[in-house]
């Protein structure tokens, strides 16, 4: 299956949904873990340096300048390298102790936090440039106190943090997006199947069934109440062509008895009257049969029993042998009749259904169409469609009842004085639709133009094509 389509299947934007939840879920849940993480190590550099300067403070309030100085001096002793910063400086800011050598440029000389950065500019013994968060008291007499750690490593473990977040989060939206289009893909091979075995047997061929995998899934019930429901629609089709058949035996053979015995009386009888209204009975008795045979057909092509006679034919030939046909018929009206065939076009079809449907068409154009009128055949294939057009100069059909011509006994109002039954569209429509292709009606300026369009042709009648 292409990707394209996959990525539209109802599984992979479920799939999607539930990464985008999941990542949510996993981004909220990292987050929650940086800010403790990051909020911990921060809140102890504070409270940190808030003893110190505590501590400071009392060394200060009991032994004085001097005792604050000296005090600073021995913990810088003690721990020369450590992560300590201390500044004491006067009122101008001259230093008196610490193991920076000035005020930070950017910090703050009020009371209070500040950030900087640590470098050589500030007598940092240090080569790289170092994060320090310090704090700001003010000693009485307008000294000043900087006390601060040195952040290097926090920022380093909030940085890993940081990273370790960006790169879950990549590996569980890499996850979820394999995952979705795997689970798509499993579950969109079987929907194929399933799509792939419909439209073969819309198509005709009732044989067919979902297959069932056998593991009871929600897939497998759906086939088998799939195939219980085809094999419901199978008896039933069985049922209404016994019907048919019993009604086409019932019905039609004492159809045609009666209008065989209503020929023999016409023979027979010898007033001119008499025999007027005896072949008016035979007339009336051949439109029935002809009514009763095309109701029939339609109920047989509407349930597929065409689709076996199925194979490639050349269609140039088919029109050319029905245009032939009704020349004729065409020149006895004193009808201009004009045929326009592109040669060698092949499809797949019922050759004999589709002739029918073409013969059909033309007569109906006859028919209603007045002497010294115009008649056009075509036949023409574009972007991989053939074209079957029957045009006339008649009464044509009005656009809002378009639609309605093809339903059953439909007949237009301008028609209604002209014999016929209404099924001649319906029949089309039906031979069309198992063909799986389309009736047009189009206004001819005057008259009426009737386009099938057929989806594809074939490069030769002996191309193999399933059905």
């Amino acid at each position: 299956m292409k990707i394209l389509s996959l990525l539209r299947t109802s599984t992979f934007q479920l799939a999607i949904m539930y990464m985008v939840l999941f990542a949510t879920s996993v981004f909220i849940l990292m987050g929650f873990i940086y800010w403790a993480t990051a909020g911990y190590m921060s809140s102890q550099t504070d409270e940190t340096i808030e003893a110190e300067i505590i501590g400071l403070a009392e060394q200060y309030q009991r032994q004085g300048l001097n005792g604050l100085i000296s005090v600073i001096r021995e913990r810088l002793a003690r721990d020369p390298n450590g992560k300590a910063v201390y500044l004491f400086t006067a009122r101008d800011f001259i230093k008196l102790a610490g193991n920076i050598s000035k005020w930070p440029e950017d910090g703050e000389v009020q009371d209070g936090w500040l950030n900087f950065t640590l470098n050589d500019s500030l007598g940092w013994p240090t080569e790289s440039s170092r994060p320090a968060r310090a704090r700001v008291f003010i000693v009485p007499g307008g000294l000043r106190l900087l006390v601060g750690r040195d952040v290097n490593e926090f920022m380093a473990v909030k940085e890993l943090v940081e990273r370790a977040i960006n790169f879950g989060m990549g590996i569980t939206f890499a996850l979820a997006m394999f995952g979705g289009i795997m689970m798509s893909r499993s579950t969109a091979k079987r929907v194929e199947l399933i799509n792939q075995t419909s439209q073969n047997i819309m198509a005709g061929n009732l044989s067919l069934r979902i297959p069932d995998r056998g593991t009871n899934d929600d897939f497998d019930q759906l086939a088998r109440n799939l195939n219980e429901m085809l094999d419901r629609i199978v008896q039933l089709m069985e049922g209404i062509r016994h019907i048919s058949d019993n009604i086409a035996h019932d019905l039609r053979t004492p159809l045609t008895r009666l209008r065989n015995q209503l020929e023999n009386t016409l023979i027979s009888v010898e007033r001119d009257e008499d025999k007027q209204q005896v072949a008016k009975a035979v007339a009336e008795c051949d439109q029935l049969l002809a009514t009763f045979n095309a109701l029939l057909r339609i109920a047989r092509l509407e349930v597929g029993t065409k689709v076996s006679n199925f194979k490639g034919f050349d269609l140039s030939s088919l029109v050319l042998d029905a245009g032939e046909l009704y020349e004729a018929l065409a020149e006895d009206k004193d009808q201009e009749f004009s045929l326009k065939v592109e040669k060698e076009i092949a499809v797949f079809g019922d050759r004999d259904l589709l002739f029918q449907t073409l013969c059909n068409l033309i007569d109906n154009a006859i028919k209603y169409t007045p002497e010294g009128g115009k008649i056009s055949l075509s036949l023409d294939s574009k972007h991989n469609k053939v074209t079957l057009e029957v045009a006339d100069s008649g009464i044509g059909i009005p656009l809002e009842e378009r639609d309605k011509v093809f339903q059953r006994f439909y007949r237009v109002a301008k028609s209604r004085s002209l014999p016929g039954n209404g099924l001649g569209l319906s029949l089309v429509l039906a031979v069309m639709d198992l063909h799986h292709s389309k009736v047009q009606l189009y206004d001819n300026e005057p008259g009426l133009k009737v386009a099938l369009i057929f989806p594809e042709k074939i490069s030769s009648p002996d191309e193999a094509i399933e059905a």
